[in-house]
């Protein structure tokens, strides 16, 4: 038997400065990014009438990430180092802790793309 998986994905503008970094280096400077979120959920069977999770379900994720990070400094909105592989951490807890439960399908992945070539994932283990 295999597995069923959907994804769906979500944009945000913002800003950020990563700290720590040699001098000079670009992504030390206020900088920002047409930010790229998608979740990937996974479910050994179907529910009627025949979905992982209607993807209707997944829209308080998108409310979150526009009430909460949409044209924000990311700086003053996360309470670690606003990295892609740091927000998608931050995603999945959130996406655990107030939609998972509710949801017939499960997290596998959340996805964060800074760019249209760069991105960083962090897989949610079963």
């Amino acid at each position: 038997m295999g597995t069923f998986e959907i994804a769906k994905r979500f944009r945000f503008e913002a800003a950020h400065r990563i700290g720590g970094l040699p001098k000079g280096h670009p992504c030390g400077r206020v900088h920002g990014h047409s930010y790229q979120v998608e979740v990937r959920l996974a479910a050994e069977r179907l529910t009627a009438p025949g979905f992982v999770t209607d993807f209707g379900e997944l829209a308080p994720l998108g409310k979150y990430l526009q009430a909460t990070f949409d044209h924000q400094l990311l700086n003053d909105v996360l309470d670690v180092e606003p990295t892609s592989e740091n927000l998608a951490v931050h995603l999945a807890c959130w996406f655990l802790d107030n939609l998972q439960p509710g949801l017939p399908g499960r997290l596998v992945a959340v996805r964060v793309a800074e760019t249209a070539t760069s991105w960083a994932e962090y897989r949610v283990e079963p």
